[in-house]
């Protein structure tokens, strides 16, 4: 079933309960049905999701004393350093595209409106080292949910805050499957406080089943597209050197 075939369903379920136009109206306005409406695409992501091999997650114990910090450094502008020194009131996650419900949320919107993860897993650089944090987050398929995604969407592109010291900012990509992997995670939290800076502040990508540079950091929009290419590239920013663009572990 396409998402927009169960999102039709979705609506012709609930307006066969009215069958009343000023009841209709009523429910336009209420949160409850709205949620409703959107429970086909959860769904939709969450099969997708299913079915995928998992990575181990390790016990606390586990935790490496540093989380180290692997590719660019943190962004230096003004604007991403008035958010950083501020909580990071005004930074907005973007989330556009191929949507019917394009939106952002807040790093407080992620903490409150959505139900949390916490994972204990390794990263894994593509340099040859590893260690183990704590993320504590939301799951990207239920940000990706919450925009409402076209059937024709079929990639996700993540745009990054912070660049390679020439201008050109990082970005990454997933397929919707990889997407709506039930690892894969939006992390606000590392080892039970924010994650810091260097880490990738104030959200960062966590897949745990594929190497690191598939985990962007400083994510400031996400973009649903129907293909690579174009201003899209091979899928990344080191795909675009060369690398591989699956880069599983």
């Amino acid at each position: 079933m396409t998402l927009r075939r169960a999102h039709f369903l979705g609506l012709l379920a609930a307006s066969s309960l009215t069958g009343c136009a000023r009841i209709g109206t009523a429910l336009t306005e209420n949160e409850t049905f709205h949620k409703v409406l959107d429970a086909p695409e959860r769904l939709n992501l969450a099969l997708l999701g299913a079915g995928q091999p998992l990575a181990y997650e390790y016990p606390d114990s586990a935790i490496s004393p540093d989380f180290r910090h692997n590719g660019f450094d943190p962004p230096s502008d003004p604007q991403f350093t008035q958010w950083s020194r501020n909580g990071w009131h005004g930074y907005r996650l973007f989330v556009s595209g191929l949507v019917d419900n394009p939106t952002s949320f807040s790093v407080e919107d992620l903490r409150t409106k959505f139900t949390p993860l916490t994972q204990t897993t390794r990263h894994d650089c593509v340099e040859g080292w590893s260690v183990i944090g704590k993320w504590r987050g939301v799951r990207l398929r239920d940000v990706v949910a919450a925009a409402a995604p076209k059937s024709d969407a079929k990639f996700v592109v993540f745009r990054c805050l912070d660049d390679d010291g020439t201008g050109t900012k990082y970005y990454e990509s997933l397929d919707m499957r990889q997407a709506a992997h039930p690892q894969a995670l939006l992390a606000y939290d590392l080892n039970g406080e924010l994650v810091p800076l260097k880490n990738g502040a104030p959200v960062r990508l966590r897949v745990p089943t594929q190497l690191g540079y598939k985990s962007a950091k400083h994510v400031g929009k996400i973009e649903l597209v129907a293909a690579l290419g174009g201003e899209n590239g091979k899928g990344g920013y080191w795909e675009d050197q060369g690398y591989e663009w699956f880069a599983g572990i």
